[in-house]
């Protein structure tokens, strides 16, 4: 079955997230391919989504952020774009508040984790914000290091506001912080597009590869085949590696009719019981993971 690509567009608000977006969908018409937009803004009307031709599919996630108030809408656009439109990729344009762990947890519902090929998170980063960025609050601060931290290509925008001094300062200040990723300086969010084509973060034939550097947050789909002793999960959960964030999904245990819900966040479990039958498939998301010793150890619960 072929599978959707994702992409994730994040960095804070005004650094060129939208321009960006717009370039990318230029070069997708170029190559013919079937493209969708999902974008996220905090208030109730869209502006940006006005940038958008309307022959292009686009759902708007309107009033909240996509990693925390409004995840179900999230799911329910998400699914109504593969069936109703089934496109080649679909490019998430997320609100300069969004944190790209968060994000990522939301996109990927184990009902259709399964059809999509997580290809990678673009930061869009404000060259100038970023030098001035400790007149911010501690939070925003904070925010601005987790989306650079996470981002698989990191695009240093408005490089023709920068000097010389300046671009060398904040590459070399990106770097430190996400040294696998690929850094670009770009002016109005222009970028080599065959970079962005060789992006891969999906686990696939019992590895993670990637053709442009090992990247850091990745997630990976688990189908349960039969169900599961819930003893073998619990010891399961006990081994799990700091560097898993993220667990979503429905499994089923020996003794019950119906699968679980459950869902794993930082270290804390939580079940919850379905009384429907469910796809069995659990969603991984984590840091520096080793997917293929993950997989085995599932493959003998």
């Amino acid at each position: 079955m072929k599978k959707t690509e994702v992409y994730i567009l994040s960095g804070f608000l005004g650094s060129g997230k939208t321009t960006l977006l717009k370039e990318l969908l230029l070069h997708e018409k170029a190559e013919g391919r079937k493209v969708a937009v999902l974008m996220n803004e905090f208030g109730d009307i869209s502006i940006d989504s006005n940038e958008v031709d309307e022959d292009i599919p686009l759902k708007e996630l309107l009033g909240g952020c996509v990693c925390c108030t409004i995840q179900d809408k999230l799911e329910g656009q998400l699914q109504s774009l593969l069936i109703e439109e089934k496109p080649d990729v679909i490019y998430l344009e997320t609100t300069g508040a969004a944190h790209p762990v968060e994000t990522m947890d939301s996109i990927l519902s184990p009902l259709f984790a399964d059809r999509l090929c997580m290809k990678g998170i673009i930061t869009v980063v404000d060259g100038k914000l970023w030098l001035d960025r400790k007149k911010m609050s501690p939070s925003v601060q904070q925010l601005l290091i987790e989306q650079v931290r996470h981002g698989n290509m990191l695009l240093i925008n408005k490089q023709d506001q920068l000097t010389e001094e300046e671009k060398a300062r904040i590459t070399f200040e990106l770097q430190s912080i996400n040294p696998q990723a690929f850094t670009l300086l770009t002016s109005y969010s222009k970028l080599p597009f065959q970079r962005l084509k060789g992006m891969v973060m999906q686990f696939a034939n019992d590895t993670v590869k990637t053709t442009i550097q090992t990247l850091q947050l990745s997630s990976f789909v688990y189908p349960f085949q039969h169900t599961i002793s819930a003893e073998k999960f619990e010891a399961f959960l006990k081994e799990l590696p700091d560097t898993i964030y993220r667990i979503k999904g429905y499994i089923q245990f020996h003794q019950n009719k119906y699968p679980d819900l459950f869902q794993y966040s930082y270290g804390m479990p939580l079940m919850m019981r379905e009384d429907m039958k469910m796809p069995l498939n659990l969603v991984f998301i984590g840091e520096d993971v080793n997917w293929k010793e993950m997989k085995d150890k599932l493959d003998m619960l």
